[in-house]
């Protein structure tokens, strides 16, 4: 029986799925590269650049970009080693992609790097490009190895096309489409159009017209929103919109069956060559099925295109890292891949970013955070209740003069421990909760919870839970974050546990960072 069969019925297997490889027909994915929710990452996505030669609206601001310092990116080398690490461990597909690949110097030889990773696994080398400039090496890539073309073309009109991309040039990327066509040796040709409402949606049927001569995929893609973009969701044209324009011109459109883990779902003309699809990631995501992973073009690891979330792999390797250390950390960023990324309309289209401490040193760094719930008389005796040394305390616990609402708190288990544990599992959670939080290694984790009881001014009394967390690192940012909300998920997991019986009364405050150490900062202690 597969893994994928006992998991389906052995839910639990999933904690220890990672101790094993997946096999099946011509595929062997090694463990490193199946996330939690059993998804076979055997599709590696590679940019080899951030430059672009166009400036399509909704790709790039007009004005362009702030670009990395060439020394920043990743070398041919580095990304041939790359490739070949996660060739051997399964991925059969890499495809090319920037920016704009073809602005690349070297991009010929990294084709031809890859056309050697065939003995280990590799299937297909494909490239994403705008075509602007393809025609004139075209040829040569599809020597050195290139098998499959994706060229973005959104519009047939001239007019248009210089005012989408800012730049003229349609009849240099129609050239390179008709050298593409004429190449034997290409497997497969797709066209990727982006298509928004008002602007592009009235040639849908022109697009659809191409496949009829021509062995072509066209593939329509719903708008999306990416950073500085201006999306706008009233731009956007459902895919179901487009299939009902389609059918309602060619009544006899077929459904083709989908290859695994395509991201289109594809239809074909009867008597027509080619076929169109349409990429639904704002009606329709496909997480479920995603086999994707990214490299960026200076070198972080990115298991979601909408994910903040990326861990340098070029800085491991310029650190001197062994293959097996790169292997575990790519194994460690799969495995905490979401299982969906938020709705499209909800993703940020601000200019939210991370801050780039690739020019920092990784040093060790601590942080202590404090913090407090208040709680009534009666929860504080019941949690006292379950660490009294004496010998009727278990009298006391089990006494029929407990209510149902006590008798509920304690079936629940023992609060503080389990509040403890939530710290731990919340510290490590912390940059999947907190979008520009980096990430981290943590080397050791502390949390404890305590009983007080605070006397006020006027000879009052009141009760409560405090909770410290130190948390500690080897990083190259400070882990204040990671403590707070240790702290945090502690205190939120008291309330959870005694809301029975001070539901109405508890409150949480005073949650501080109360001491770090380590980083340019500083140490720091809060008097």
């Amino acid at each position: 029986m597969t893994i994928s069969a006992y998991r389906s019925r052995f839910p639990g297997l999933a904690l220890c799925a990672r101790a094993f490889s997946v096999s099946g027909p011509n595929l062997y994915v090694s463990a490193t590269l199946v996330d939690s929710y059993n998804r076979r990452h055997d599709y590696l996505r590679i940019s080899l650049t951030e430059r672009c030669n166009l400036r399509c609206f909704y790709c790039m601001p007009e004005e362009g970009i702030q670009l990395s310092p060439t020394e920043k990116l990743l070398t041919d080398e580095e990304i041939l080693r790359l490739a070949k690490l996660f060739v051997q461990s399964g991925v059969t597909k890499i495809r090319l992609t920037g920016g704009e690949p073809t602005v690349r110097k070297g991009i010929a030889g990294i084709i031809s790097g890859l056309n050697d990773l065939r003995p280990y696994g590799l299937q297909s080398i494909a490239m994403t490009s705008n075509g602007l400039a393809l025609h004139r090496r075209l040829p040569e890539f599809i020597d050195n190895g290139l098998t499959h073309l994706n060229l973005s073309l959104d519009t047939l009109d001239p007019f248009k096309f210089e005012f989408m991309t800012k730049r003229p040039g349609l009849d240099a990327v129609l050239r390179t489409l008709n050298i593409a066509l004429e190449s034997p040796r290409l497997q497969k040709i797709k066209l990727n159009v982006v298509i928004v409402k008002g602007l592009n949606d009235s040639e849908v049927l022109d697009f659809v017209e191409i496949t009829k001569d021509k062995p072509i995929s066209v593939r329509f893609i719903e708008f999306m929103p990416f950073t500085g973009n201006k999306w706008d969701k009233f731009k956007m044209v459902p895919s179901s919109d487009l299939l009902k324009l389609i059918s309602e011109k060619h009544a006899g459109v077929v459904r083709l069956s989908d290859e695994a883990n395509d991201t289109a779902r594809s239809w074909k003309i009867p008597g027509y060559q080619g076929e169109f699809g349409f990429i639904s990631s704002m009606s329709d995501h496909f997480c479920s099925t995603c086999n994707r992973l990214r490299i960026t073009s200076d070198g972080q690891i990115k298991v979601c295109l909408f994910d903040a979330k990326e861990v340098s792999l070029r800085d491991l390797m310029r650190k001197g890292a062994s293959d097996s250390e790169i292997l575990r950390t790519i194994g460690q960023a799969v495995g905490v891949k979401e299982e969906k990324h938020l709705h499209m309309e909800d993703i940020d289209v601000g200019r939210a970013s991370m801050v780039d401490v690739s020019n920092k040193s990784a040093t060790r760094r601590s942080a202590t955070a404090r913090g407090r719930i208040f709680i009534s008389e009666r929860a504080y005796n019941l949690i006292n209740a379950s660490y009294s040394s004496e010998s009727d305390s278990k009298t006391d616990i089990n006494s029929s003069l407990l209510n149902e609402a006590e008798k509920k708190v304690l079936r629940k288990g023992d609060t503080l421990t389990v509040a403890q544990l939530a710290a731990i599992m919340g510290s490590k959670k912390t940059s999947d909760l907190i979008p520009l939080c980096h990430p981290l290694l943590l080397t050791d984790i502390k949390a404890n919870l305590t009983c007080e009881v605070i006397e006020e001014p006027r000879g009052t009394w009141k009760y409560s839970v405090a909770c410290q967390a130190t948390v500690t690192c080897e990083g190259k940012t400070g882990v204040e974050m990671e403590a707070l909300t240790a702290v945090t998920v502690g205190l939120l997991t008291v309330w959870d546990m005694l809301k029975a019986v001070a539901g109405k009364e508890m409150m949480i405050s005073e949650i501080v960072v109360s001491e770090k150490s380590g980083g340019r900062s500083g140490d720091f202690t809060r008097t």
